[in-house]
């Protein structure tokens, strides 16, 4: 383990190395041993920052305040109007129409092309097209 990730850890989790991963605890116990000074010097300062945030209390508000805070915040009221609520229903009419005669021209025009095209002969008019292109550009 490196110093600098000893830092890393105290300052994650404190000066307790109880406190700290598992996986690193050994690493930490190694760099403590070999560099006593550096770890007593790191654990002391997150120790101390430990005490700090140990010590501090949220601010607490009575229960009148907290009331008066609340009562006096402005409230909203939705007004939703008739015109409002026909509007939103034309929209979702309109898009469901359109959907319906999208679905009934993509099934007419589906049936069409299904009745006047022969497929094997489609299929062999473009692969016969397909072999003149490839010799055309062989040839270039």
């Amino acid at each position: 383990m490196t110093q600098e990730r000893f830092l890393e850890l105290a300052d994650a989790h404190g000066g307790t190395v109880a406190r700290w991963p598992a996986a690193e605890r050994e690493a930490a116990a190694t760099l403590m041993a070999a560099a006593p000074d550096f770890a007593q010097r790191v654990l002391a300062g997150a120790d101390q920052l430990d005490g700090v945030l140990d010590a501090w209390a949220p601010f607490s508000v009575s229960h009148a305040l907290n009331r008066a805070v609340i009562d006096g915040a402005p409230t909203i009221h939705p007004r939703r109007s008739l015109r409002t609520w026909l509007l939103g229903a034309g929209v979702g009419a309109g898009l469901a129409g359109a959907s319906a005669a999208g679905l009934a021209f993509g099934v007419a025009l589906s049936g069409n092309l299904a009745s006047t095209t022969d497929a094997p002969e489609a299929v062999s008019a473009a692969m016969t097209g397909y072999d003149d292109l490839f010799e055309t550009s062989e040839g270039a």
